[in-house]
């Protein structure tokens, strides 16, 4: 018989939330780690925000004014804001910030490059990279996550500004599969105008070398050579319909992305296969499929939304973009499947992602350094990704070539409250932005958190003090319990405080002890292991040699039944009893 695998995984219980900012932030995007561990974060309605770690404090940076909501349809959310944020490579250096947002006017995405001088983010400094033309007064896909690489490369993806919905008014709709509804006047429902389209910035995620002077130069290896007729080279990667969070790997240069899908719940036989969000891969540039193959390149079926009649599957190895909409090449690269791909239901592929709402991210891809090692070598090299619906992390461990080996929870023990970024920081610690979970409002659970590690002996975990009662006459006599565990298993020993100088040693969690003197005692109890490791308990007032009152209200007459104003009289009286 084969002895089973034991893989030394490492506890989840020596993970520690660190709460750096909480309830003081709205519809906070994406954060930036500065090298004196201040962190800039970006919020959607145009603020930058700076967390100072000297003071421990929150404070405005500097505010864009951004295209945030529809200005003429007041029935449909607008996603556009201030999207994204990242520090040049060379920022101690230079101060360079860079930023992804949707100015007033005109109807463009924009990336900018901004100095931050003394804690402000100086806007006359702005120099716009790149823009391009984003449909305004519609829902939905922005994109917006900018990383680079350890070439220096910037990176920054883009939605396919495309509505999920269906269309008003029409007798054949979408239905939550892929939007290819090229009737004259329906762009918006056309993901072919823009996804789809090599000629078409939006639905991407582009790459640029940002010169000093904030112009760019084109990498080699991006999707199209510069100069081909109908294309863009900026694109890296196109087939997107929502890259809303994006990496790098800083040892293999290989992108990540989280891609946020559609709604349908089941696969049709008329329209394709149902939605899945994924969490995808790219070695090189390429075609990643939407909106004609979804997941494992699953393919859509042509629609005509005229008569409900639908054609041939498109094949994954020659996508054709017929649409109207199209303004670039008709033939499309070979499709990439998804890395990781997941429906609402149950994944058979990866049932460790569960089930229910879903938002994919993708994180970091973890390395550890010298002098900053903050978490186990165990996680060298593996992927973190993470959900922001469903509130989970999972650590991906990859071939050597980068192939998919399996995942495993991360952080299973802290709870996060609809985490929108993770970063790591200069100590290669992960700070995590939460966004809340309230849509498009200021939450009181949104903040920055950064993850701590605790490699050695760790003290107890106390979790509340109880007594069986606080008052009572003398002799009085007090029965009290704590619950407490300790992460370690040690033995543990507890050292009671009960006030005016009074101290018992136990090696059990419950104590009695009786007053014999009148007063008002502060009980506290410290917790230790062997180590000598300790945590405190709260601490819970009593008093002795007078007991609580206690109070009964009596009633006459009706008890059960409701009557209006000044159909009623009730009597009542208090039956007070007071022990001395």
């Amino acid at each position: 018989m084969k002895p089973k695998l034991s893989i030394d995984t490492p506890d989840q219980n020596r993970f520690v939330k660190v709460n750096l900012v909480q309830g003081q932030l709205t519809e906070p995007t994406e954060l930036a780690v500065l090298p004196n561990y201040d962190i800039l974060v970006s919020q959607r309605r145009g603020e930058f925000m700076l967390y100072k770690n000297s003071t421990k404090t929150l404070k405005e940076a500097g505010k864009l004014e951004v295209y945030s909501k529809t200005l003429n349809t007041p029935d449909v959310n607008a996603e556009e804001g201030l999207l994204g944020i990242a520090l040049d490579p060379n920022f101690a250096k230079n101060q360079y910030v860079y930023a992804f947002y949707s100015p007033v006017k005109p109807s463009v995405n924009r990336l900018s490059r901004f100095k931050l001088i003394n804690d402000k983010i100086n806007l006359a400094s702005e120099k716009v990279v790149l823009e391009f033309y984003s449909q305004r007064e519609i829902c939905c896909h922005t994109g917006g996550s900018i990383a680079f690489g350890p070439e220096g490369y910037l990176y920054v993806s883009t939605g396919d500004n495309s509505t999920p919905f269906d269309a008003p008014k029409s007798k054949y709709v979408n239905n939550g599969y892929a939007p290819l509804d090229n009737r004259e006047g329906f762009q918006q429902y056309d993901a072919r105008r823009s996804a789809g389209n090599t000629n078409d910035l939006r639905g991407k995620v582009l790459r640029i070398k940002v010169n000093e002077d904030a112009t760019y130069s084109i990498p080699d290896g991006n999707l199209f050579p510069k100069g081909q007729e109908k294309t863009k080279p900026e694109i890296y990667v196109m087939g997107n319909r929502n890259p809303y969070r994006i990496s790098v790997d800083q040892k293999t240069g290989f992108l990540y992305w989280g891609e946020v899908g559609p709604d349908a719940s089941n696969d049709d036989a008329l329209r394709g296969p149902r939605g899945y969000d994924e969490v995808n891969q790219a070695r090189k540039a390429g075609f990643f499929g939407w909106p004609l193959f979804i997941g494992n390149n699953y393919p859509y079926k042509a629609y005509d939304y005229t008569d409900g009649k639908n054609g041939e599957a498109f094949d994954p190895k020659a996508g054709l973009n017929n649409s109207p909409n199209n303004t670039g090449l008709s033939s499309l690269p070979p499709a990439n499947p998804a890395f990781i791909w997941y429906p609402y239901g149950e994944s058979k592929e990866f049932p460790q992602v569960g089930a229910g709402g879903r938002t994919a991210m993708a994180g970091p891809v973890y390395y550890s350094r010298p002098g900053a090692s903050p978490y186990p070598s165990y996680y060298d090299g593996k992927l973190i990704i993470y959900e922001w619906i469903r509130g989970w992390v999972k650590a991906v461990t990859m071939s050597p070539a980068g192939d998919y080996v399996s995942m495993e929870p991360m952080l299973s023990n802290i709870s996060l409250a609809a985490p929108i970024d993770m970063e790591l920081g200069p100590d290669n610690k992960l700070y995590i932005l939460e966004y809340g979970k309230g849509w498009f409002s200021k939450n009181p659970d949104a903040g920055i958190t950064r993850i701590d590690y605790m490699a050695g002996n760790r003290p107890p975990v106390v979790k509340n003090l109880e007594i069986e009662k606080t008052s009572g006459l003398l002799p009085y006599k007090l029965v009290a319990k704590v619950d407490v565990t300790d992460p370690d298993g040690d033995a543990l020993t507890y050292v009671w405080n009960l006030g005016k100088g009074i101290k018992k040693t136990t090696t059990t969690p419950e104590l009695q002890h009786t007053f014999a003197k009148s007063g008002e005692y502060a009980i506290s109890v410290q917790v230790l292991d062997k180590d000598k490791a300790s945590s405190k308990s709260n601490t819970v007032t009593v008093y002795a040699g007078n007991e609580e009152p206690k109070v009964d209200i009596a009633l006459t007459g009706n008890k059960s039944f409701y009557f209006r104003e000044n159909q009623l009289i009730i009597r009542y009286w208090f039956l007070i009893k007071v022990l001395l």
